[in-house]
């Protein structure tokens, strides 16, 4: 990670939810000494998205993805994971970005202990797999990731290529094509 790196500001996150997923390819989440370069994300638009929390409208659970964007999106899924979205669009339009996979970069011990683990390459491999290795949890919902404890942050780096395919672990529109990730990335390339 470069010294360079550069919070995202709100208007990076006050887009259309799909161009948001994209752009965080590549990005850097950073939660106290631990961080990683974001590698798969998935990306849920709101009222009309029936695998979207936000489908039924504004709830108690619901409120902050309708709120500003550039906010953290925690929930408990199965009753044992905690997922992190980050919110897009602009305040009052529901959509958030899933973030399912990390390539670990600072804090790495750290991220062992949390999870268990020595490899690295599954220490963030999946959405509950990354926020356990980066200490998120339920009491980050509606952080501002513009202003910390999450950051997220650019450092310039580039995805070489997109990959796109139907997103998975759900029941609900599980035909759309709105799962992202870097294909170059040894995640993902067999």
């Amino acid at each position: 990670m470069s010294s360079k790196s550069k919070t995202l500001p709100r208007s990076f996150y006050a887009r259309d939810t799909v161009t948001v997923a994209r752009a965080l390819l590549g990005k850097i989440i950073r939660h106290g000494e631990t961080s990683g370069r974001i590698i798969e994300t998935e990306a849920y638009l709101g009222i009309g998205d029936a695998a979207a929390h936000a489908a039924a409208g504004i709830t108690p659970r619901t409120r902050v993805i309708f709120g500003p964007p550039g906010h953290a999106y925690v929930y408990l899924n199965y009753g044992i994971h905690c997922c992190l979205n980050l919110v897009a669009e602009p305040e009052g339009v529901a959509g958030c970005v899933l973030i399912r996979a990390l390539q670990p970069l600072t804090g790495i011990a750290e991220m062992r202990e949390r999870r268990g683990l020595e490899r690295i390459a599954q220490l963030a491999s999946g959405p509950g797999k990354l926020t356990k290795a980066l200490g998120i949890n339920l009491l980050h919902n509606g952080v501002d990731v513009t202003h910390g404890p999450i950051l997220i942050l650019d450092d310039g780096a580039r995805v070489r290529e997109i990959g796109v395919s139907q997103r998975v672990g759900i029941s609900k529109a599980k035909e759309a094509l709105l799962r992202y990730f870097d294909a170059k990335n040894a995640l993902f390339v067999s």
